[in-house]
């Protein structure tokens, strides 16, 4: 039976919505989702604290950078013990995970070494990829390719119902202080959706932006859809903004918050659910995880 340990909370859904929750033996400090997995022994750590500002945490993560020191740390000698035949981890963000070569050093120094399962989607196109190679490595080929499939049918489904001629112009933001706008498979939730994303096109980074740039862009709407935050966090960090471009900025079009930790910001099932929001806010319907914001 494999012995699975996800280094990052999407491929947890990966593996839990490809039948395999079972094969679970240790998971990332991030993972939340689904409830069936939170009992299972956390392999990772971070200095920075969660609940600390979006500043302050932006501040943390650039020191620890400029340190040469890790954002997130794994925890080798649980890891050991549990003896996983399987080593899940990414490549795209060194703060959202275990970086890519720390976790290849690992595998080299266990024994037996386990198979190391690098994600490397940046496009929606390429988590759908993720989750046909997870299946097949795991031994669920079929399941991987069905689940694949049944969310890209999804997402055609919700794409169809738009025309190209009638899409409004959307900015999304995964961070405010600096503000960034959400890059990688972003830009195709929002075309599913029906929008056009002002910010990005698929596959790229996510960019730091200034509030000046991000205004002249005369988005229609702006989703708020902060990195590893849900919606009543994200309510918080907007009423700390003080800028007075980023008040212009957000005082001219309608801004919904999004619960980027749910849906937007790891790759994985429910970032089909996340277009489905993106929709919803298009129609200007609030649902659980979206919400209309009505300012301080």
């Amino acid at each position: 039976m494999n012995r699975i340990v996800s280094l990052l909370p999407g491929a947890t859904e990966m593996v839990s919505a490809l039948g395999a929750t079972a094969e679970l033996v240790g998971i990332s400090h991030e993972c939340d989702f689904p409830a069936e997995v939170q009992h299972l022994p956390r392999v990772t750590a971070t200095p920075i604290d969660p609940e600390e500002t979006g500043g302050r945490i932006d501040t943390a993560v650039r020191e620890l950078v400029a340190q040469g020191r890790p954002v997130i740390a794994v925890d080798a000698e649980l890891i050991r013990g549990l003896q996983p035949t399987h080593l899940i981890t990414q490549a795209l963000c060194d703060v959202c995970a275990v970086a890519e070569g720390a976790t290849w050093r690992l595998a080299d120094v266990l024994d037996p070494a386990p198979a190391v399962l690098n994600l490397t989607g940046s496009t929606l196109h390429g988590v759908w990829r993720d989750i046909e190679l997870l299946g097949s490595a795991l031994g669920r080929a079929e399941a991987g390719r069905s689940l694949s499939a049944q969310l890209a049918g999804r997402m055609d489904a919700l794409a169809a119902r738009t025309t190209a001629d009638s899409r409004p112009r959307m900015l999304c933001l995964e961070w405010l202080d600096p503000p960034f706008t959400a890059g990688h498979w972003v830009p195709d939730l929002v075309r599913a959706a029906g929008a056009v994303d002002l910010g990005a096109v698929a596959g790229d980074h996510s960019a730091q932006r200034r509030w000046s740039d991000l205004r002249s862009m005369e988005p229609d709407l702006i989703v708020i859809m902060l990195c590893g935050m849900d919606v009543a966090r994200s309510e918080r960090e907007l009423a700390r903004l003080d800028d007075p471009d980023a008040l212009a900025a957000l005082s001219r079009v309608p801004v919904w918050i999004l619960d980027g930790n749910s849906y937007t910001s790891r790759p994985g099932p429910r970032l089909v659910d996340g277009a489905e929001r993106l929709a919803a806010a298009l129609e200007g319907r609030e649902m659980s995880g979206l919400k209309r914001w009505t300012g301080r």
